[in-house]
């Protein structure tokens, strides 16, 4: 790292270190987020020419493998290391409540986002599960659930209680939407200085299909009817109504294609964006971090418009049953390692990619080549 990079670096963290980030004031959030944009390159070209090298002297024919070369490459591109490494991982749940559930968008009450936080906290949840059957940790973070939680502490990193009803106004100000950004880019760094290798991006808000529906819709130019699912559950009433909610939504906001920040602030959620942090953050201290469902996609796509080199950082472990899942991979150029049938979220898919991620490294680094297990090459 240059001077120049440690000089960013050390700014970086002196503001991560601030105990509350919700004193920053918009230019300082600003800055904070240039600095860590700056700071994002590409993958190691090096790191994964010795990677290929690697697994073409395996005893296996080149390429056999599929995916799972394909990610032990892009791990080594990211970490910067041939023998990359996945020993601890860490899922990030980050938690926000939408207004724009007030437009009926959701089968479920909106009570049931802070009672799913607290099965997460004790370990109850679908992530909880496939979590602790990857050996990886739950981060769960409250950036903007809307009822107050018992002890207060849980909700230190909180923005507000919940956006606003983007149906009629912006979800955020600019200034709420950078601090979700930045909050989830400390959270990710806090894991990562943890010893935290490889991450996982994960949610829980109920609505929240609603706002990464139109996020999908506004960055692909596909309609609200061709990329919002049913979410939760919703009827075929339900389903109608909430795609004209993401129409409207688009239409009374016009946010900015060209500027990530916007479109988050006017249509997008907190824990949406807290992802996008944490996925810039990733992409700045040279970690993977694996994608789950439309939600986490959503934000996947608001933080590689802020900077289109995040994508490398990008492992999309599956595609769920959404249909702006797909159409949201699609625009992002991935390709999902799975098709489970999963629509659960709350980076359940993510968890089970951790498998994949370590089958992936352990093929590299204990698989025999040719060479040592005395087996003829191809002629």
């Amino acid at each position: 790292m240059s001077e120049k990079e440690l000089n960013k670096d050390t700014l970086l963290r002196n503001f991560f270190e601030r105990e509350d980030l919700r004193d920053l004031s918009l230019e300082e959030c600003e800055g904070v987020l240039n600095l860590l944009v700056q700071g994002i390159h590409g993958l190691d070209e090096k790191a994964m020419e010795a990677v290929q090298a690697r697994l073409d002297s395996l005893t296996k024919p080149q390429g056999s493998l599929g995916v799972l070369e394909t990610i032990a490459k892009q791990i080594g591109g990211i970490q910067g290391n041939p023998w990359p490494e996945a020993d601890k991982k860490a899922v990030l749940v980050m938690a926000g409540d939408h207004g724009v559930v007030a437009e009926g968008v959701s089968a479920y009450p909106q009570e049931v986002t802070a009672q799913m936080f607290y099965n997460f906290l004790g370990g109850g949840a679908g992530i909880n599960v496939l979590s602790r059957h990857a050996n990886a940790e739950v981060i769960c973070t409250d950036v903007g659930i809307a009822v107050p939680l018992d002890p207060p502490e849980l909700m230190r990193y909180r923005i507000m209680n919940g956006t606003r009803n983007m149906a009629k106004e912006p979800a955020m100000t600019r200034h709420e939407a950078l601090l979700s950004l930045l909050t989830g880019a400390k959270i990710a760094q806090q894991a990562i200085d943890n010893g935290v290798k490889v991450l996982a991006t994960g949610e829980v808000g109920i609505g929240n299909t609603t706002p990464s529906a139109a996020i999908i819709s506004l960055f692909t130019g596909l309609s609200a009817k061709e990329v919002a699912g049913r979410g939760t559950g919703l009827n075929d009433a339900g389903l109608l109504n909430k795609q004209e909610v993401i129409t409207r939504s688009i239409a009374v906001n016009q946010p900015d294609v060209n500027d990530g920040v916007d479109v988050l602030r006017k249509i997008g959620g907190l824990e949406i964006g807290a992802l996008a942090g944490a996925i810039l953050q990733a992409a700045y201290s040279r970690v993977p971090i694996l994608l789950d469902g439309v939600i986490s996609t959503a934000a996947a796509l608001i933080a590689v418009q802020i900077c289109p080199t995040a994508r490398n950082f990008l492992i999309p472990s599956h595609s769920s049953v959404e249909i702006g899942h797909k159409a949201a991979l699609k625009h992002l150029g991935l390709k999902p390692m799975m098709d489970l049938d999963f629509r659960l979220g709350e980076g359940t898919g993510a968890a089970i990619g951790f498998h994949l991620v370590e089958a992936a490294i352990r093929i590299l680094k204990e698989m025999a080549t040719f060479e040592s297990a005395g087996v003829s090459g191809k002629k």
